[in-house]
């Protein structure tokens, strides 16, 4: 590399400029010309670091957005419930350490297919791929409002009484294995859908993406781990605790997915529209 005369960052010589690019000093402009070449470079140093700063909030965008759908995906309250329920069981414990490790390997097997799949390439801005990745978070989060809406109808109104699920009935009996394999058919797949659309939207070229990725599968399973370490270590306060939350779920379903629902669903539907106008 040639170095620089000048010490200070905004000014070019054009000289070591054209140095830089291979191009021949001898067709430099001389005399006042000169500043006009180092103003050209002056505007291509600040678009460059232009793009820069807008890949960096491109980056922020997509961590802040797979953080929200962990949180929502952590809050779900029918997969919560289930958790819950094999938590209370017999060794529940190692079963409830099982289901964590099939949650968090389905997450990670979805989240490394999609990177595959797109080969670690983010479509261009304004492109089609681009313009499809913002179709589907906009349906998902139209979808999530319907869930809302269709929620806040059913309130009060009289349901018949549903059957447990069979593996309800054998939860004493249910092998570590069985738990692992439970764990990916209650993921609230719909919510994991959005995350893969906001995946597709990164690339990994530093550990900040790489940690954005892990904080997604750790947010989404961040309240099972948390019920699972205080089931460990103080097992009989834990059983009355949990028995609590139970009771506060099944009398708050409802307004659990009203508010997770809407809140995720405006939040894509919003920032979709707002990126595909600007």
């Amino acid at each position: 590399m040639v170095p620089s005369p000048y010490r200070h960052p905004t000014i070019v010589d054009p000289i070591y400029a054209a140095r830089v690019s291979g191009l021949s000093v001898a067709r430099v402009p001389c005399g006042r010309h000169r500043g006009r070449l180092s103003a050209y470079f002056i505007t291509c140093l600040r678009r460059r670091q232009q793009v820069g700063g807008d890949r960096k909030v491109a980056g922020i965008d997509v961590i802040l957005d797979l953080l929200l759908i962990g949180l929502v995906i952590t809050l779900e309250p029918i997969p919560l419930t289930a958790f819950i329920l094999i938590l209370l069981a017999k060794g529940g414990t190692r079963k409830g350490a099982a289901f964590i490790f099939g949650w968090l390997l389905s997450l990670a097997i979805v989240v490394a297919l999609t990177i595959l799949v797109t080969g670690n390439k983010p479509p261009k801005p304004n492109t089609a791929p681009s313009l499809a990745a913002l179709a589907v978070k906009i349906a998902i989060g139209v979808a999530l409002v319907l869930i809302a809406v269709r929620q806040r109808r059913r309130m009060g109104q009289p349901r018949p009484p549903k059957k447990p699920p069979k593996w309800q009935t054998g939860l004493d009996n249910m092998s570590p294995l069985y738990a692992i394999g439970l764990a990916p058919l209650t993921q609230p797949w719909g919510l994991v859908a959005a995350g893969v659309a906001v995946i597709t939207e990164a690339k990994l070229t530093s550990w900040q993406s790489y940690i954005a990725l892990f904080l997604f599968c750790l947010v989404a399973t961040s309240l099972y781990i948390a019920l699972e370490v205080y089931a460990g270590f103080r097992p009989e306060k834990a059983q009355e605790f949990l028995g609590r939350i139970r009771a506060w779920i099944d009398t708050h379903t409802d307004q659990v997915i009203i508010v997770v629902s809407l809140l995720l669903g405006f939040w894509l539907v919003g920032k979709s529209i707002y990126v595909i106008v600007t």
